[in-house]
């Protein structure tokens, strides 16, 4: 997308100087749309994509009150407006393996260093790659209205395509993860036309070990399905269950064959059934691997 286009739309530009005046502006019911990163919105309307807008509200002033990475207790909270490239080089990510393995797997350079978590996430994309790690690690989104604070479980913040538990009014401000689990790993692993490409499929897989048996197991994937998906009710068959070869392979195919991807202008369902084996298989050895065990 060239990035000489212009922007035709017309409306307000405003940047309110804190978070509170933000939320203000937000429940005034006029068309607000939000600037973070830019990385999405700003495409689409370069691109023609008719979007309400009466007002856009740029970020730039409260990114010190929502940019951050800290422990709160025995969970880490992340900021919204935290940038991509600033996790990705973060030490306490690379230790939420999926997540970390996500971040440098996203777009460009350029791309990590403009967009944001929260823009990733309120997106709403079915191919957000931060969105199936932060899914099994049940990561919390917190938002924020003039109205007060409420919190919504990653497995039911996404509705659709585009769509997510977000209303108008409201915005992600950070989301919290619950500490790593000892003798755990997790792993993130995508398959795209081109690198810096939005995935053709994703599978991100997570495990608990109690020496060689499997104590708790997490399968979510990306770009299947119309929201990502969280498979974890069948990786529920592997838990109590002696860590093997066969057994991930096992789990691998049933959760291939639960899936109902479609066609479309970057893949095929038929392909990514067959990657959705092969890359869940090798998410769950290499997660399997992080987490101290042999197989």
């Amino acid at each position: 997308m060239s990035t000489t286009r212009l922007l035709l739309n017309e409306f307000e530009y405003i940047a309110p100087a804190s978070l509170h005046d933000a939320l203000d502006l937000l429940s005034t019911g006029n068309d607000v749309k939000i600037l973070a990163g830019g990385t999405d919105l700003l495409v689409k309307l370069k691109s023609g994509v008719d979007i309400p807008l009466e007002i856009l509200l740029d970020t730039k002033n409260i990114a010190q009150e929502l940019d951050f990475v800290a422990r709160n207790g025995y969970e880490l909270e992340i900021g919204s407006l935290t940038k991509l490239s600033t996790l990705e080089k973060h030490d306490t990510i690379r230790k939420y393996h999926a997540l970390s393995d996500a971040l440098p797997l996203m777009a460009s350079v350029a791309v990590r260093n403009m967009g944001t978590i929260g823009g990733n996430i309120a997106n709403a994309s079915p191919a957000a790659d931060t969105a199936c790690p932060l899914i099994v690690y049940d990561a919390t989104v917190c938002v924020s209205s003039a109205d007060g604070d409420r919190e919504v479980l990653i497995h039911d913040f996404f509705k659709g395509p585009g769509q997510c538990d977000l209303l108008h009014d409201e915005m992600i401000v950070s989301f919290r993860l619950p500490e790593v689990a000892p003798n755990s790993g997790s792993c993130f692993l995508k398959k795209t036309r081109v690198k810096p490409d939005i995935s053709k499929i994703s599978a991100t897989a997570y495990l608990e070990r109690d020496g060689d048996v499997i104590s708790a197991c997490k399968v979510a994937l990306g770009s299947v399905a119309a929201t990502p998906l969280c498979l974890c009710e069948i990786a529920l068959g592997a838990v109590a269950k002696k860590a093997s070869l066969e057994l991930f392979e096992e789990l691998a195919k049933k959760i291939a064959a639960a899936i109902r991807p479609i066609d479309d202008n970057r893949s095929t369902a038929e392909y990514r059934h067959a990657l959705a084996e092969m890359l869940v298989k090798e998410a769950l050895e290499t997660a399997w691997e992080r987490a101290g065990g042999i197989l």
